[in-house]
């Protein structure tokens, strides 16, 4: 039986390809009904850049129903919001590039105090920068993610971290890699870079009763399968967010951040999230969080 009056879930995305691919069969497409349907909820789409998901998640008013946000980020708001299992994106051996106008050694970059543009001071991008650079004399200006790699040409900062398609289009661009940030860490550490989460409002299991998160996990783990089940149509759908680049790009990006641990972050993703929130908070570049949660759709995992 359908509900006349359901409960509007706002969902907010990144408006690139990768949460473009995965969401949509909760929207539908061109006015079609939504490809996975619920009794109970109206999904309505939110596109919002990574960082003003961030700042939002914050604020004291207006906090969205479920939202993408920055790894990074999460521990100050852990209170507000808790992380599904699905729709994380995690960088197995690749993430967010440090890149450079020149060819530059290493050694020569950080010994001449660097300015370096990041894409927002929550991003997980701007927080593993910190890790990689602890030490190291440097300053972190942040500027909108479409504009690091000019500001880098433009030589208004010596480095820049890229995000989004920038981390696959930088050298055609005119960009030289200093650093992979995904590479360097999963060196250190073995496991992946969580960069993004996707996080759903824990009073929402007040408002509408206990289990109301496990069952809009349920709905969002149902979304990510039906998009990877007709791969065709949700890359053709995802193409409208790739920001002018080909078909074969943004197919490219997708499969870097469309994985097995989007599908599940599981034990091994829980694991990478504790790791980076235990080094960040150790440099003292987040607030300690006192436990990590995933929540999926037939239990909730928990990680002390």
């Amino acid at each position: 039986m359908s509900n006349s009056n359901p409960i509007v879930l706002r969902l907010g995305h990144s408006p690139d390809p990768d949460d473009a691919f995965m969401w949509w069969p909760l929207f539908g497409i061109d006015g079609e009904p939504p490809a996975i349907p619920s009794s109970r909820f109206r999904f309505e789409q939110v596109e919002i850049d990574i960082e003003a998901a961030n700042r939002r998640a914050e604020a004291d008013t207006d906090l969205l129903e479920i939202t993408a946000l920055s790894c990074g980020q999460f521990p100050r708001v852990a209170d507000r919001y808790a992380i599904t299992a699905c729709g994380s994106s995690m960088g197995e051996g690749y993430g967010p590039k440090l890149v450079a106008a020149t060819d530059l050694s290493w050694e020569r970059f950080a010994a001449a105090r660097p300015r370096i543009a990041t894409p927002g001071r929550r991003t997980t991008a701007a927080l593993t920068l910190g890790l990689r650079m602890r030490g190291i004399d440097h300053e972190q200006v942040e500027v909108p993610f479409e504009e690091v790699g000019d500001r880098v040409l433009a030589g208004e900062v010596d480095a820049g971290v890229v995000i989004h398609e920038g981390q696959l289009t930088f050298a055609d661009d005119g960009l030289h890699l200093l650093e992979d940030l995904g590479d360097w860490w999963g060196r250190r550490t073995g496991g992946p870079l969580p960069l993004g989460l996707n996080v759903v409002r824990r009073d929402l299991e007040t408002a509408y009763g206990v289990g109301t998160l496990e069952e809009i996990a349920g709905l969002l783990e149902r979304s990510i399968a039906h998009a990877l089940e007709h791969w065709t149509r949700s890359v053709e759908y995802a193409m409208g967010f790739g920001r002018g680049i080909d078909h074969a790009t943004a197919d490219r990006f997708i499969e870097l951040y469309v994985n097995r641990l989007t599908v599940d972050a599981g034990v091994r993703g829980l694991l990478a999230v504790r790791r980076l929130f235990e080094e960040a908070t150790e440099a003292g570049l987040v607030p300690p969080v006192d436990s990590i949660e995933f929540v999926r759709g037939d239990a909730t995992a928990t990680g002390g």
